[in-house]
């Protein structure tokens, strides 16, 4: 069927209205008869199928939503048989509401109706709202001039190969981000099996639920904060229930694609391939290594993997937790039987939901060898790796007989504060040798 030109013109007018209030049929219908000065029959119906294909998702996007009208033959042929008579009589302005999916409904985020309210409530201007934001790309364009970016670049080659990128934000950047996070994305709750960057949670509370299991499969995600994209973070603010223009600048603020003269001097690391791989990967938006809202949204975009995966695993008589980019799942004899098709399936999970397993990394651990996680025991309860507590016991050890100065070979400047982080973190996992250590440590003298 032909469409006539000027049936975009009538579904950019009918998206706007339907996007401006209620999403319920009536209310839907009412305001299509507002917009075109008359209530048609076609246009009842038409109301009841855009409620049907969005029932219980996230608002559309605007130009979704044309797609939507033009895909639909009714719309289609109204137009078609009504070409004279079919005319936008009122234009509705609006898409100026909050409106939260049904899960969102009761977290307390701030209510954020328009571009002004934004930068209203972020103390700036609209304008320096859109230039941190920068939906454009323009600051990644200033090749010669990168003190107009909003991020320091730093890439290193990563141990197990590839090359690892840090951006991040400065500092005006940086405490624009610390607001979102601390008043947007931590009013919402994460998925019980995310246990990385989460208040009360813990490498200890991730590893807990697997010990004392017949098998351990550790799996990996390959480039966990660059694989969640743009499009994905904007969706998550609308899901919260911001309007689309508020939803895209909260985005923007929140990620950053890499500019391509950030890569030179990494040839070396990479082979010619790679490097162009490399740069598309990180040239589209993502979440920034580096960015303090990062962690958040990354728990918050993997809530449907999680949901997924706990699922499958709980069907296979299973557990399953997750600590940033590390996926853990342990089970007895009936799982350790099919461990192998299991880890298959997960990863084909993982690809779905726009993730990759990092396969060189995938472990499985049995019962009779050695089952660790995030660097401690597994097998009978948590704890920490023997060969871990007995090399820091003998540098306090050395400290306290021969002097600190002795055992800070690789010249932390700060290493009192480093020797207590070690112990910290040997006190979380074993409260019991954490205290023989902590004695320890007592009784060295620091100059």
């Amino acid at each position: 069927m032909t469409i006539p030109r000027f049936a975009r013109r009538i579904a950019e007018a009918l998206a706007r209205a339907i996007l401006a209030g209620d999403q319920d049929a009536e209310a839907v219908a009412f305001r299509m008869a507002e917009t075109l000065g008359r209530r048609w029959r076609w246009a009842i119906h038409l109301a009841h199928r855009y409620v049907t294909a969005f029932a219980g998702k996230v608002r559309p996007r605007r130009r979704e939503l044309v797609d939507f009208l033009l895909r639909d033959r009714g719309f289609c042929r109204a137009c078609v048989r009504h070409h004279g008579k079919l005319v936008v009589a009122n234009r509705v302005v609006g898409e100026a509401a909050m409106r939260p999916v049904e899960a969102a409904r009761r977290w307390p985020v701030p209510a954020i109706a328009t571009v002004d309210d934004l930068a209203a409530w972020c103390g700036l201007k609209t304008g320096e709202v859109e230039w941190f934001a920068d939906l454009k790309g323009i600051s990644d364009r200033f090749g010669q001039r990168p003190e107009l970016r909003h991020y320091n670049y730093r890439t290193s080659p990563k141990r197990s190969g590839g090359v690892r990128v840090i951006e991040s934000p400065k500092p005006r950047l940086k405490e624009l981000q610390r607001q979102v996070l601390a008043w947007i994305l931590d009013k919402a709750p994460v998925h019980p099996a995310a246990h990385g960057f989460v208040r009360g949670r813990s490498i200890k509370s991730f590893a807990a639920p697997h010990t004392g299991q017949d098998v351990v499969l550790r799996m990996d995600l390959k480039d966990f904060f660059p694989s969640i994209r743009g499009a994905r973070v904007q969706t998550f603010f609308r899901t919260l229930g911001y309007p689309e223009p508020v939803a895209d600048l909260l985005g923007g603020i929140c990620v950053a694609s890499l500019p391509r003269d950030v890569w030179t001097g990494t040839p070396s690391i990479l082979s010619p391939s790679d490097l162009r791989e490399a740069q598309q990967f990180y040239g589209r938006t993502h979440l920034p290594q580096g960015a303090p809202t990062s962690p958040a949204l990354a728990n918050l975009c993997a809530h449907r993997l999680d949901c997924r995966l706990t699922a499958f695993a709980e069907a296979c008589g299973a557990r399953y937790t997750r600590y940033a980019d590390d996926l853990a799942f342990s089970g007895g004899e009936i799982f350790a039987k099919s461990v192998d098709r299991f880890a298959t399936q997960v990863a084909a999970i993982l690809l779905e939901e726009g993730f990759a397993a990092n396969h060189r990394k995938t472990r499985i651990m049995r019962q009779g060898g050695r089952q660790h996680l995030a660097g401690v025991i597994v097998n009978r309860q948590v704890n920490i790796q023997r060969s871990e507590f007995d090399e820091l016991k003998a540098i306090l050890h050395n400290c306290v007989h021969f002097g600190s100065d002795t055992q800070n070979r690789e010249r932390h400047p700060a290493y009192r504060e480093h020797l207590l982080g070690k112990i910290g973190f040997v006190e979380m996992v074993n409260p019991a040798k954490g205290a023989r250590l902590r004695r320890s440590f007592a009784k060295i003298r620091w100059d």
